[in-house]
């Protein structure tokens, strides 16, 4: 949680690099195909321990669908991260053949903080990241989870058919949207204002999720949704390179030992003492100096931070509107 709020800080770019005209945001990329994770990445609580393989629906069936959200890691800290409105998202089904329930998330293989971060390992020139995240279905919706300190309710119902088709763009989303990134970077506060990067997190899932939904056929309930973004403030972003072109033999040293350098205060630490002189850097480089190395598509960007360098909003998204034709609905 420190690490969240304190995490909009980072080493000067030369200023000689320049970046091209660019399409805003920058595009998320997909992959054909999903890598296998390093044996050196690990959780400390593991990723969909009961997931399940998504479950062929009879086409006469009626399928509820529900909203969950609940504060993150509400399981270990209840409502504190509700406080500040740091959320996590879900989806529920509801079949009414079999009476049976389902839960769908997306989140990260490792933890936040090893998709925000990354680690910087003796005898590896290039910071290494644990930063995938994907989908998790299972049987089974924990109501208190979602109920206590979040929310569960209704929002629209879908045929069986519908949700078949949504079943495989789950596994296309699932398979070619691989890596988790925390940050939306935009210019300013202004909801008009230029977005650099989007997120990939959790409710952008979700909101996929329903727009996949609503191109099917789905007529949503209208209801006020919001929704948990963790945004950094920026000029325009100069690109750097790829881990290639800054670390490999031919790379820019001094570029690769900036940006060693500015990811170093962001690891884990083992006293007290050692966090705040490590803050006290973070606050140095980026709110002091304005600067913050951001990777994104495998690629390091230099942001020009601005205040007031990062916000945590919820803010509404609404439901999507569907076009009422698909499936028999």
């Amino acid at each position: 949680l420190l690490l969240l709020l304190a995490a909009a800080w980072g080493p000067r770019s030369s200023g000689a690099l320049r970046s091209p005209q660019r399409r805003w945001p920058v595009p998320y990329r997909r992959f054909d195909y999903r890598p296998k994770t390093d044996p050196y990445c690990q959780a400390r609580y593991t990723f969909c321990p009961t997931g399940s393989a998504i479950p062929v629906m009879k086409e006469e069936d009626v399928i509820e669908v529900y909203r969950l959200q609940a504060p993150v890691w509400e399981f270990k800290y209840g409502d504190l991260l509700g406080h500040l409105k740091i959320m996590h998202d879900a989806v529920g089904f509801k079949s009414t053949l079999t009476g049976k329930n389902y839960t769908m998330e997306w989140y990260e293989l490792f933890q936040l903080g090893n998709c925000t971060f990354p680690h910087l390992r003796p005898g590896m020139d290039a910071p290494f990241w644990c930063n995938q995240g994907a989908a998790c279905f299972f049987e089974g919706i924990d109501d208190a989870h979602w109920k206590e300190n979040g929310t569960l309710v209704l929002v629209t119902t879908i045929s069986g058919t519908m949700f078949n088709e949504m079943a495989k763009w789950v596994k296309y989303d699932n398979d070619t949207g691989i890596y988790y990134e925390t940050w939306t970077v935009q210019a300013s506060p202004d909801k008009k204002s230029t977005v650099w990067f989007d997120s990939y997190e959790c409710s952008k899932f979700i909101l996929r999720t329903y727009q996949k939904l609503a191109d099917l056929g789905a007529v949503f309930k209208k209801i006020q949704t919001n929704y948990t973004s963790i945004i950094l403030f920026s000029g325009e972003p100069i690109y750097l390179g790829n881990e290639t072109s800054i670390f490999g033999p031919l790379g820019n040293k001094t570029l690769a030992a900036a940006i060693r350098d500015f990811y170093y205060p962001f690891k884990p630490h083992r006293t007290v003492r050692e966090f705040f002189v490590d803050l006290l850097k973070i606050v140095d480089r980026v709110i002091l100096n304005h600067q913050f190395y951001l990777f994104y598509n495998l690629e390091y960007w230099f942001l020009p931070m601005k205040f007031p360098y990062l916000k945590i909003i919820y803010e509404e998204v609404p439901l999507p509107l569907g076009n009422k034709t698909s499936f028999g609905v």
